[in-house]
């Protein structure tokens, strides 16, 4: 991982921009004011001169460096203006080597976009004065349950193989109708495998399937019928591809209650928090690499019990 000359701040990482080593550009200002061509120039402009744009060593990089002259640049992205997700990010267990957290629906688990105050990482940065928090897997911003983050860059490597090594044990649960009877039997029983070749392209919204070899594995089980239209399902991920579960379950007719992606892709809307995805990630089950120990880390969240909105997070 490449060491940042300049430290988190607010809860969030500063952002490091490579430059070309040669162009038509003379200075690094202009090459910045060309790539970023939505931003005023003169307000680029005074963040430079105020020092605000440092190379790698963290020296101030002025709006005459040449381009050419340093191989990226590292700035504070400007803040955006953010509407408060109105639920609480809590503490599940803490430790000296991790924190894990119980993430509601809505909140994402990283900045990204919209989203940089608004995300679970910042939350708990800011609250728990801990600058180096990382996660170590992600969850999407609409599914809820158990997230792991290391609070020491020394301790992420050891703890990101566990997940790259497919040595993390995940269970989830979902809400969705009931079965049809041409699958019934499987996930009442001994459960349904859902294998397929899942892609995900950034540009795109949504993840698909192709034919081909089989790089995605879902496991369903129905736990108990719920009420007249709906069941309680558990997932068992055997990979972890991108929108996975969610569009297994709708491949096999089981889309997920509150999925505005699969299996069909409705129109972009305000967030309505009374109809979250009704997607948990329950529990997660690994042996510590550091200690030995069996550790297991469940959700106090429930799908039937949709979180209340927190006034004090709205401030």
């Amino acid at each position: 991982m490449i060491q940042s000359p300049l430290p988190v701040k607010d809860g969030v990482n500063a952002t490091r921009l490579r430059l070309p080593a040669e162009g038509p550009w003379e200075t690094v200002l202009e090459y910045v004011l060309e790539r970023f061509g939505h931003v005023d120039p003169e307000s680029m402009r005074a963040r430079f001169l105020a020092g605000e744009i440092v190379d790698s060593s963290g020296r101030a990089v002025t709006d005459t460096t040449p381009l050419g002259s340093v191989e990226a640049i590292w700035y504070y992205r400007s803040a955006p203006r953010e509407t408060p997700i109105p639920f609480d990010v809590t503490v599940l267990h803490e430790d000296e080597r991790l924190l894990v957290a119980d993430k509601p629906p809505f909140l994402p688990t990283t900045p990204g976009g919209r989203f940089v105050q608004q995300s679970a990482l910042v939350r708990l940065r800011r609250k728990h004065g801990l600058p180096e928090l990382t996660p170590l897997h992600r969850l999407d911003r609409l599914t809820w349950g158990v997230v792991l983050f290391a609070k020491r860059a020394e301790d992420r490597g050891l703890y990101q193989r566990l997940f790259e090594e497919r040595r993390i044990e995940k269970r989830y649960e979902a809400i969705a109708p009931h079965p049809g009877a041409d699958i019934a039997e499987a996930v009442d029983g001994d459960g349904l495998h859902v294998r397929s070749r899942l892609l995900k392209a950034r540009a795109h919204l949504r993840a698909y399937e192709e034919p081909g070899a089989p790089n995605a594995h879902t496991e369903i089980h129905r736990e108990q019928p719920l009420d007249a239209a709906t069941s309680l399902y558990r997932l068992t991920p055997h990979t972890g591809k991108t929108h996975q579960l969610r569009l297994h379950m709708a491949g096999v007719g089981l889309g997920i209650i509150g999925d505005p992606f699969y299996p069909d892709l409705l129109d972009e809307a305000p967030d309505d928090y009374a109809r979250p995805l009704r997607l948990l990630a329950r529990s997660v089950e690994f042996t510590d690499p550091v200690t030995g120990a069996q550790r297991r880390f469940e959700s106090a969240l429930r799908l039937d019990r949709p979180p209340e909105p927190c006034p004090r997070m709205m401030e």
